[in-house]
């Protein structure tokens, strides 16, 4: 019986993993590079300057508000890939 309950708490583990991997928004990956790189607003909205994406300061805090908060703003495709894109020469430089 040992080795069933184990069987069920693998299982039970691995569909918990499935449910949380497939559950990041773009909102929640910018907040976790966010976190990681240890970035202010300022330095964000000039990491995006790198690619001429022009962001307010005021965007990037309904960004990062709760998903409940009346201010809050979905990140979409364009604001992620424009950010990583200049995060990429932001972390190794421009191109040469």
């Amino acid at each position: 019986t040992t080795f069933k309950r184990t069987a069920i708490i693998l299982k039970n583990n691995k569909l918990k993993a499935k449910k949380t991997t497939m559950g990041l928004t773009n909102n929640d990956i910018f907040k976790k590079l966010r976190v990681a790189h240890k970035l202010r607003d300022e330095e964000i909205v000039e990491i995006c300057k790198l690619v001429d994406f022009d962001v307010s300061k005021s965007e990037l805090g309904a960004i990062f508000r709760n998903e409940n908060h009346k201010n809050y703003m979905k990140c979409g495709d364009q604001m992620l890939r424009n950010f990583l894109n200049g995060l990429i020469i932001h972390l190794r430089g421009p191109k040469v």
